[in-house]
């Protein structure tokens, strides 16, 4: 079946049916008479053919760090939402947390072709700025703050200074803080939640002991190792504050299983307040919510999307640096 049968099985134009399936302006009720026409003989355009008449294949790479995560499953779910309003096409690309492979599928995307490239970032290196700088194609990042590219952000310092300033309050006197958290090269999980963690908790009259803290993966099991760490170490520990929910439900889990031992052997033990950064909802569905803080993935995904597709329509496309905000989820009151 080709476009100008669909035309008159609609009765409208040839160009009116190329518009729609180009994502261009047609009106409303031609819109309609032509969707239900190609729902219902399934009509799908050849994509070698568009990619000819147009130079465009109308694909988006996304590389992202781990689709298994639920945070990088909400940004996937944004961009995928605009890409298919707008009649683009994603091909995904999960480099497990490794670097190297986000520069490797960075370059093959850059010349398989694709129209436009989404990174959720993770470590940005001199290779990615140089990659950034000199791509044949826009590329935009989601999750890391760029100077040499286009890019959408949260606001990780101020999350978790807020953090910190609660957290603060419900310390009891002369009680500790521990932190699990993940490499500093990530400047946005790693670097900006925990300094701002620390200057919340200054701000709030305590203080983030340096030997308190543990570093690893993005993972259950990072967490679950950091806590039992932090907890040898000073048995007495108030909170464990996490890089990410996802390290807090490791953390979780190593401290009921503490308590459960410290249970049968009639010992005393008192449990650390966990915290983390996500608002992820199979921990809250679980424990019934911790101290977290909710970062708009999704709308971060979807703005990332609608930034991409717009450099691709302009000629002169301009570098945007977009900043998200956040919400404190799931805060008691202070202890008094």
């Amino acid at each position: 079946m080709t476009i100008k049968e669909i035309a008159q099985m609609a009765g409208v134009s040839s160009a009116a049916v190329s518009r729609y399936l180009n994502g261009g302006y047609v009106a409303v009720e031609k819109r309609e008479r032509i969707r239900e026409v190609i729902e219902k003989t399934g009509y799908r355009p050849s994509a070698q053919a568009r990619a000819l008449r147009t130079k465009s294949g109308r694909l988006i790479g996304v590389v992202v760090p781990k689709i298994s995560s639920e945070s990088i499953g909400r940004v996937v779910a944004g961009v995928g939402q605009v890409l298919a309003e707008r009649g683009y096409q994603m091909l995904l690309a999960d480099t497990d947390n490794t670097p190297e492979k986000e520069l490797e599928y960075l370059e093959l995307f850059e010349n398989y072709p694709v129209d436009g490239i989404i990174l959720a970032g993770t470590v940005v290196t001199d290779r990615h700025r140089a990659f950034f700088r000199k791509a044949k194609v826009p590329v935009v990042v989601v999750g890391q703050e760029v100077a040499e590219t286009s890019c959408v952000f949260h606001d990780d310092y101020h999350a978790g200074y807020e953090m910190g300033r609660y957290l603060a309050g419900r310390l009891r006197a002369g009680g500790s803080v521990g932190y699990v958290g993940v490499t500093r090269d990530d400047a946005s999980a790693g670097a900006a939640r925990e300094d701002g963690l620390a200057a919340g908790l200054a701000a709030g009259g305590a203080v983030l002991d340096r030997r308190l803290v543990e570093r690893g993966a993005f993972t259950t099991g990072a967490g679950h190792r950091g806590a039992c760490n932090l907890i040898a170490r000073h048995p007495d520990i108030d909170i464990i504050a996490c890089a990410t929910d996802t390290i807090a439900a490791g953390a979780i889990e190593a401290v009921n299983e503490l308590a459960r031992e410290a249970a049968a052997a009639e010992v005393p033990f008192s449990k650390p307040l966990v915290s983390g950064f996500g608002d992820n909802q199979l921990l809250r569905a679980v424990t019934g919510g911790i101290p977290t803080v909710h970062f708009g993935y999704m709308t971060s995904g979807i703005k990332g999307a609608e930034m991409l597709i717009d450099q691709l329509g302009s000629k002169n496309p301009v570098s945007v640096q977009l900043k998200l905000g956040f919400q404190l989820g799931k805060l008691e009151e202070p202890c008094a």
